[in-house]
């Protein structure tokens, strides 16, 4: 299995390689989610540690039942050989109707078939209105004339 592109990455392909990967968790699909990272894949996420698809999958549909409305924009930040840093920030609400904007840094890195086998996230949620809400696309891929994160001042 493979999952282009594939590195070493340009500026052109990394950015390609992060809508590739906003547009996977927009679908909030973990099953395939899962599919565009290693079997052995290792994950930090927050304080989180998991190793493996099975692990990634069952995490994110979790996450995904708790963060409801979820809508998430990536940015590359850096790029060299087979690794992307990205920044990004997604909006969402809990059960009880609160709505936060979680921010973030995640360091890739990938195999030699386009497949991420390191993700080491570090995120942080800050509680907004409903009214600050800057994600207003439907639920899914965001669309292609939507502003960015620099563009919203983020």
């Amino acid at each position: 299995m493979s999952r282009p592109p594939f590195p070493p990455y340009t500026a052109e392909t990394a950015a390609q390689k992060a809508r590739g990967a906003e547009d996977g968790w927009n679908s909030r699909d973990p099953a395939k989610v899962a599919l565009a990272y290693t079997p052995d894949s290792v994950w930090r996420n927050r304080s989180v540690f998991l190793k493996g698809r099975a692990e990634i999958e069952a995490f994110l549909k979790d996450k995904w039942d708790r963060e409801l409305e979820y809508r998430l924009i990536k940015e590359v930040w850096a790029y060299h050989e087979n690794r992307i840093a990205v920044r990004f920030a997604y909006e969402w609400h809990d059960a009880a109707g609160q709505w936060f904007r979680s921010y973030g840094n995640e360091n890739w890195e990938f195999d030699a078939e386009g497949l991420m086998r390191i993700r080491i996230a570090s995120i942080n949620d800050l509680p907004i209105a409903e009214a600050d809400r800057k994600f207003h696309w439907p639920q899914g891929r965001r669309p292609d004339d939507h502003p960015s994160l620099s563009d919203l001042g983020l």
